[in-house]
This record gives C-alpha cells, sequence and structure tokens, in this order.
C-alpha cells in the first residue's frame, strides 16, 4: 500500500469511527454493530502502526486510558478560575447593563454562551502538546486529572495548525449527554449498583476514577469556551473564539455576538424553550463582554469577574406534602429549619428535605404542619420551599412555630438585633458546634490536615479525645489508645499524627481564617493578618482601629471584639501559641531594583504593545512604586494604553493626574 493510500484509509477509518462513536453514545441510534466496529478498529489501528505519521493524536485507538492514578495531585492554577455572579431576572440583567455602561461607556458588545450543566476543567497546552488537565477545585488550585481528560475523545492531544502561543491555559465544561447517561445509568441498575442522580454527577465521578480505562468506557464530552495567555492575542473575546475553533478544540456551535442588551434578553428567551432539544444539559446563559481591554478596565471581586455574568433559568417547580420540621446547629450556633418532606422528583433528583433558612422564613410562609408546599432549587442547587397550597391546608392544622431552645443542648436560643438568624451562644459546650468548629479548621482552605477528615474528628469527639481544637495537637499523647479503636491502623495514624505536626508551618491567615471567627473567611483573613501582622495587635485592636483596615466593617469588627474578649478564646489561642501554631504574618524580603519610584503611586489601564499590565505592575514596585486600585487625588500617575475605559481617564482629567504612556514611565527609571 502507498503512503498515499495509507493516509487516505487512516483518515476515511478515523472520521467513520468518530461518527460511529457520536451515533452510539450521543444519539443512542447505533448504525454499526459492535463486531464490525472492533473490525474497522482493529485495522485502523494496524495502519496507524505502519504509517504512524499519519496518525491522528485524537484517534479512536488512542483514546483508551489505561494508567491508574492511586492519588490526584493537587496543582496551583496560574491563572485562578473564579465562579460567575448569578442573576434570575431580566430587571437584574439591566442593572447589570448599566452598571457596565457607567464604568466604560455606551461602546462596547456581548458574548452570550450557554451555560454547560457539567464539571469545569482547566487545560495547559504547551507548544501544541496537552500537558495538563485541573480540576476547578476551590478556584486557586484543583487537581490534576490528566490521565483521564486525554481518554475524551473531542479533547485534542496535539495541535496541528493555528498561530497558538507556545503556551496558554483554555477553560471548559466536561459533560456527559443524556442519551449516553440514561444507557449507562440503566446499566448499573441491571448490574445492581446505585444509579447516578444526573448527567453532571455522572460525569463529575467518572472524572475522579483512578482506572483511566473505565474512564475512557464512559463517554465524555467537553466544550472550551474562555483562553488565558501570557499576552493578548486577540483584543476580543469573540475573535479568541474563532482561534480556539480554528486550533482544533471543541467550542459550542450556539454561542452568539450581541450588540446590546435587548439582543441578549432576546438570546436568553429563545434557549429558555430550545434548551429541551439539546443533546446536553444546560441551566443558563452566560454574558460576557466581548473587549479585553474592556473587561481589564472592569476588573473583578474577591470571588468573580465584573465583565461577565450568568443568567439561571427558572428552576423546575414540584408539589409535595410537609412532613415536619427539624433544626441543625452549625458551627458559629446559628439553628437552620430544615423541612423533611414526602420524597418527590425535583430536577433530577429526589428530594427529601428543603431548606426553610430562618425564622422569617416559616412566618412568611405561613407554615401549617402538614401543609402541601411548592418546592424548586435555588439556582438549581440547594431546595428550598417556595410558598405553600393554601387550598390544601387541613382546616385542623397548627401553625409551625420556631423552637427556643438549641436542638443539641437546649440552650435558649439567642438572636441579635438586625439578624434574621437564632443561635446557641452555649459555644463551648454544644456538641455540633464544637465538632463543626474543628472540622472547620482542618479543612483544605484552612489548616489543611492530611490524614484527619470529618468523620474521624466526628470519632475522636465521641470518644472524648478532642473537645477543642488545641486537643488535635495533643494527640500524638494518645496514639496507643487509637489503635485499640478498631478503625484505626498504625499507617493511619502516623499519618495523621505526621498531618498533624506539618500544619503547625501553615501561616497566620490560615491559622485565623481556621479559629472560624463569625464572618471572618478567608479573604477577611488575609486581610486581617496583613495588615496587623500579628494576633497581639489583633486582639488588642479596638473598634475605631479595626475599621481602617481593609474590607473590615462594623459587623466584622464587633465579631472580632466579642470573640477575643471571651476569655476561653483567649486561653485557647494561648495554648495553639505554645504549641507552635505560626500567629505572626511573615514578612517577606522584598529585594528593590532601585528606588526611583519611591512615594509614587500608578494605576495602569488598557493594553500595551511591549508589555502585560502585570509586567508592568511587576517594575513599577520592583523600582519603590505603589500601585492603587482606584482613582483619587492621591494618585500621581495614570499609565494608560490603547482602549482605555472612558470613565477612568475622565476622572483622571477632572483630578489633573499626569497621564503617562509605558515608554514614559520606564524613561523615569533611565
Amino acid at each position: 500500500m502507498s503512503s498515499a493510500e495509507a493516509k487516505n484509509q487512516i483518515q476515511a477509518l478515523t472520521s467513520e469511527l468518530k461518527q460511529h462513536t457520536y451515533n452510539y453514545y450521543v444519539l443512542a441510534m447505533p448504525t454499526i454493530s459492535d463486531f464490525d466496529f472492533d473490525k474497522k478498529l482493529e485495522k485502523l489501528n494496524a495502519l496507524e502502526k505502519e504509517f504512524p505519521e499519519f496518525a491522528d493524536p485524537d484517534s479512536p485507538t488512542q483514546v483508551v486510558g489505561g494508567d491508574i492514578t492511586k492519588e490526584f495531585i493537587t496543582v496551583r492554577h496560574r491563572w485562578p478560575m473564579l465562579s460567575l455572579g448569578n442573576t434570575y431576572n431580566a430587571q437584574e440583567l439591566l442593572d447589570f447593563d448599566q452598571r457596565i455602561r457607567k464604568a466604560i461607556g455606551d461602546n462596547f458588545e456581548y458574548v452570550c454562551e450557554l451555560k454547560f450543566d457539567g464539571l469545569s476543567m482547566s487545560l495547559t497546552y504547551e507548544d501544541g502538546k496537552l500537558i495538563r488537565a485541573v480540576t476547578r477545585g476551590d478556584g486557586v488550585q484543583g487537581d490534576d486529572v490528566t490521565t483521564n481528560v486525554r481518554t475524551i475523545n473531542t479533547i485534542p492531544k496535539r495541535l496541528h495548525t493555528g498561530n497558538y502561543p507556545a503556551y496558554f491555559d483554555i477553560r471548559g465544561e466536561v459533560f456527559m449527554h443524556r442519551k449516553a447517561f440514561e444507557r449507562l445509568n440503566n446499566e448499573r441498575l441491571e448490574n445492581g449498583e446505585v444509579a447516578y442522580a444526573n448527567p453532571r454527577n455522572f460525569a463529575s465521578g467518572t472524572i475522579k476514577m483512578q482506572d483511566s480505562a473505565e474512564v475512557a468506557k464512559r463517554p465524555l464530552d467537553c466544550f472550551l469556551y474562555f483562553l488565558y495567555t501570557e499576552k493578548p492575542l486577540f483584543k476580543t473575546h469573540w475573535e479568541s473564539l474563532q482561534a480556539a475553533k480554528d486550533w482544533g478544540f471543541h467550542t459550542n456551535d450556539h454561542s452568539e455576538l450581541c450588540s446590546n442588551i435587548d439582543e441578549v434578553l432576546q438570546f436568553i428567551t429563545k434557549w429558555d424553550k430550545d434548551r429541551f432539544g439539546l443533546s446536553y444539559d444546560i441551566d443558563g446563559i452566560v454574558i460576557k463582554v466581548n473587549n479585553y481591554s474592556q473587561q481589564q478596565e472592569l476588573g473583578f471581586t474577591a470571588k468573580s469577574p465584573r465583565w461577565a455574568i450568568s443568567y439561571k433559568f427558572k428552576a423546575e417547580r414540584v408539589e409535595t406534602e410537609l412532613i415536619s420540621v427539624s433544626y441543625q446547629v452549625g458551627r458559629t450556633g446559628a439553628v437552620t429549619p430544615v423541612a423533611n418532606l414526602k420524597p418527590v422528583l425535583l430536577a433530577g433528583t429526589t428530594v427529601k428535605r428543603a431548606t426553610l433558612h430562618n425564622a422569617n422564613e416559616i412566618i412568611r410562609l405561613d407554615l401549617h404542619e402538614g401543609d402541601t408546599v411548592f418546592v424548586e432549587k435555588g439556582g438549581e442547587i440547594i431546595p428550598k420551599i417556595i410558598s405553600v397550597n393554601p387550598d390544601k391546608r387541613r382546616a385542623d392544622s397548627i401553625p409551625v412555630l420556631y423552637r427556643t431552645t438549641c436542638p443539641a443542648c437546649d440552650t435558649p436560643l439567642e438572636r441579635k438585633e438586625g439578624e434574621a438568624a437564632f443561635y446557641c451562644p452555649n459555644d463551648e459546650g454544644c456538641p455540633p458546634q464544637i465538632v463543626g468548629r474543628m472540622q472547620h479548621f482542618i479543612g483544605r482552605k484552612a489548616m489543611n490536615i492530611d490524614g484527619l477528615g470529618d468523620e474521624t474528628i466526628e470519632t475522636l469527639y465521641s470518644r472524648g479525645y478532642i473537645n477543642h481544637i488545641s486537643d488535635i495537637y495533643e494527640l500524638h499523647n494518645h496514639a496507643a489508645e487509637l489503635k485499640q479503636m478498631g478503625r484505626f491502623g498504625d499507617k493511619s495514624i502516623n499519618n495523621m499524627l505526621d498531618g498533624i505536626e506539618k500544619s503547625k508551618q501553615m501561616p497566620f491567615e490560615k491559622v485565623l481564617f481556621g479559629l472560624g471567627i463569625r464572618y471572618i473567611g478567608e479573604t477577611v483573613a488575609k486581610k486581617l493578618a496583613f495588615h496587623f501582622k500579628s494576633i497581639e495587635k489583633l486582639m488588642a485592636a479596638p473598634y475605631d482601629e479595626l475599621i481602617t483596615a481593609e474590607e473590615i466593617g462594623e459587623r466584622i469588627a464587633q465579631s472580632l471584639i466579642e470573640y477575643f474578649n471571651n476569655e476561653k478564646h483567649q486561653q485557647e489561642i494561648e495554648k495553639l501559641k505554645a504549641l507552635g501554631l505560626q500567629f505572626v504574618a511573615e514578612e517577606k524580603e522584598v529585594k528593590l531594583d532601585s528606588e526611583k519610584l519611591a512615594g509614587q503611586s500608578f494605576i495602569i489601564s488598557g493594553v500595551f504593545e511591549k508589555y502585560s499590565r502585570d509586567e508592568l505592575k511587576d517594575i513599577i514596585e520592583q523600582n519603590g512604586g505603589k500601585i492603587l486600585s482606584s482613582i483619587s487625588a492621591k494618585l500621581n500617575y495614570l499609565v494608560a494604553g490603547d482602549n482605555m475605559g472612558p470613565a477612568k481617564l475622565e476622572k483622571a482629567q477632572k483630578l489633573n493626574i499626569p497621564i503617562i504612556s509605558d515608554e514614559e514611565l520606564l524613561t523615569m527609571l533611565s
């Protein structure tokens, strides 16, 4: 066989087998027998071995897996995977549009994309080769699932054409088509296995399997939708989508470029109706400002970009019966009522419970025992009761009254003025609070203690080994007793004790977050650690000083004061200090190239030909300058590039702030 004939046969067989795979898994309409499919696959495999130069990296012969992953490695994202803000009605979208216009003027476009109900994934390519696939995780770091992702047919392992950069990330969503989900779920039921609730859960469970050969048997798909590069290649997101498609990536054909918010609303209306005709699940629409320089101008909040938003379709609603109301106690003492329901199918899952949020919600619903209620999934995730059907209420039904004592320790509940939630004040004696606080402390975002999980914390507490966070660091004194508990072997105990010891090196902000002080989230803990530098200074800070720190308002300041005024909390912190935990922020020594910009402040805006904004930021800081977050009279210079936002420019001109180019900035250093 000549090379030309071999090339043509390989291309024809590859294309044919990919189509058969699609027909079988996605359409559930096979057009060939399994025997014939296998024979064609064998022929393709033989041709590829004889003429490897013509083999497609995404050939059906390659997507078979086989590697075993014992443990997924945690990898830090080069570009954080932020979540999007959600909206559920047209007015909130119009408000979003007005915020955009106020910031960058009227000259901009939107890109509308379907919001896939799957698993977020970040793919890294180097010299055209797929080198890494990482899950979203907590947005900062995720699990390396490269071996499993390589089995997905629609993800290219090597790019052949296009002027793609030497290194880039591309983000997307891994999902499973409904027909494939139904077929595989039926197979599980026939084999006596537990069925998955929905395609998203099936896809998520598949991508974290240890055996990639098993992953390859489960047909996953992936749409790619956002490109990250060191230096901008394109001026707009729309251009990058077209380029990604040309490079060989599987992008969604239903995305649309919109010139105004009216066109966005038309797109949403169309897909709210047409989504049921797709072969996969979507739960909304993602709207992004198209121009990259305008995206940079709009910037980010701590959790999400200001230039994008997610419109969620109205959730499915069902009717069922309220059986009873129970109560949960959180680690901060907040008591949350939960409705126990007659099981009902909702959005692909069986719902037995729904949140009632707080006492005000029970009053708003005018909830009675045995009521017939309407339930939907808020944001397609957490079931909640929307309303009661009064026509089906029994005449003798009794109103549901919010309980007055803690369900766990019977302590009278308290409610602070201006707050909706009731709290159990017995934080040192209420079991759910004690256990929840310790579980929070060992968590991934806090102390990240290897070998110690939530169930182990519950067991150790129930056996009387731990009652406070500090007791975790005394567990080495009970090693011999732990071995008698049955569920702990030598290896697991040693791993746990090693993890506890290593956690003593976690930085101050992690310890502060791990203490579980009410309203002190991960970001706020970082701000406090950076501002006050040590626990002593933070504990001694009066109210007026606390609110001078970035992002610290009245509620957070009062919470800190109450926490540190508690003598038992003071004693616990002293114990943790004595045990070797870090309560002082590490001072990072910064070696400056010069001090030529000392005392000068800058804002960088727009797009630059020779440098990225981050590179200019580094240049300024390495020469003693300071980067500000917003324009004010304190600003010394605005470094302006192309496509700078008009609002920023106008404000700088009003305040007579010098506007310089990147070249003028470099001249200041020469």
